[in-house]
């Protein structure tokens, strides 16, 4: 029977080589995402002729491409030379609970290629994305639609993994109008709505985007208690609401940025009013824990594709200071973020 063994295992050579060549499977994941293999799969052992023939690919390419995701454990081989899908391979479906589909296919291919900048972005400083496409990624998403729609869907999959922790770990009930601002299709706000029903929902984001957001509302028939408003945060905030979110927003942007548009933000609070930043946040000390390798890679990511960053308590404090605000506490979640509860001075 084959035994795993861990990077750690491997002799240094053999396993610095392993990291290197890490884009194999992700390469692989994106062609699988992209062809909606899993898909083709949920009725059982399949050939992988029988798969390329429903897929539309190569049959023989696509053998050698599924047997390196059997040794990363996304599909499985039979007796019979059939491939069946894993636990973590049926999180390449379509449109069911758990999906990650869009997340990969945004990852294996826009941000792929924004990487293959990494060297220009350590050398200048600058974003490998603007490099690569010419201009900055939200520009980019606004003139390609069905990017955008890509990246929201990605979003959307990646929010619905922490929307129960968020309403789990923070009390909502005693405010009576929250905003989400840079809130995309909506499934954050919808969530804490959902679980209070006393309170009222905002979402604010580009017009755009908030034309998609409008039929999520409507589906899930909450048009009533929530409101949907176009705009760009950098030149205001709408007013009104005892509470405004901001979801892996504030990593998109550097300090500058991030207090521009807090204070912006500050601004439109009610008397009393808070900021709810809701993100990862950068440990004191890194080790090759999960969640080490999770920060600092979406730390990077952020380097790469916004010229963003995740930030530490520290950092936390200081661009809320320097927004006319203060870091009341961090209430930590049963996910990978944090709430960065932000009070007037």
């Amino acid at each position: 029977m084959a035994t795993t063994v861990s990077t750690q295992e491997l002799p240094p050579p053999m396993a610095l080589f392993r990291l290197a060549t890490g884009f194999f499977v992700s390469s692989a994941l994106y062609v699988a995402a992209t062809l909606k293999i899993a898909d083709s799969m949920v009725d059982g052992a399949r050939g992988s002729a029988e798969i390329a023939a429903a897929v539309g690919a190569h049959a023989g390419a696509l053998h050698r491409v599924m047997r390196l995701l059997v040794s990363a454990g996304v599909f499985a081989e039979d007796g019979a030379g059939k491939f069946v899908l894993t636990p973590i391979g049926a999180c390449l479906r379509s449109e069911v609970p758990g999906s990650v589909r869009a997340g990969i296919l945004l990852f294996g291919g826009l941000t792929q290629t924004a990487w293959s900048e990494l060297l220009y972005c350590v050398e200048t400083g600058n974003p490998g994305f603007t490099k690569a496409y010419g201009k900055d990624s939200f520009a980019y998403m606004e003139e390609h639609p069905e990017v955008a729609a890509m990246f929201d869907a990605a979003m959307a999959s990646f929010t619905k993994q922490i929307v129960a922790a968020v309403v789990a770990a923070y009390d909502f009930s005693g405010f009576g109008a929250v905003m989400d601002a840079g809130g995309g299709d909506g499934e954050l706000l919808a969530g804490i709505v959902t679980a209070n029903p006393k309170l009222r929902g905002v979402i604010f984001d580009q017009a755009h985007v908030i034309a998609r957001a409008r039929n999520k509302i409507r589906d899930l028939g909450l048009a009533e208690r929530c409101s949907l408003v176009a705009g760009n945060f950098f030149k205001d905030v709408p007013e009104g609401c005892d509470a405004i979110l901001l979801k892996h927003v504030i990593h998109d942007w550097n300090d500058e940025q991030a207090t521009a548009i807090l204070k912006n933000c500050r601004r439109a609070l009610r008397p009393g009013g808070k900021v709810l930043i809701v993100e990862g946040i950068y440990p004191v000390r890194i080790d090759q824990s999960e969640i080490c390798k999770g920060v600092t890679g979406n730390d990077v990511n952020m380097l790469v594709c916004t010229g963003g960053r995740v930030r530490s308590e520290a950092e936390f404090r200081a661009i809320y200071e320097a927004s006319g605000l203060k870091l009341a506490r961090i209430v930590p979640t049963q996910s990978r973020v944090s709430i960065v509860e932000g009070t007037l001075v």
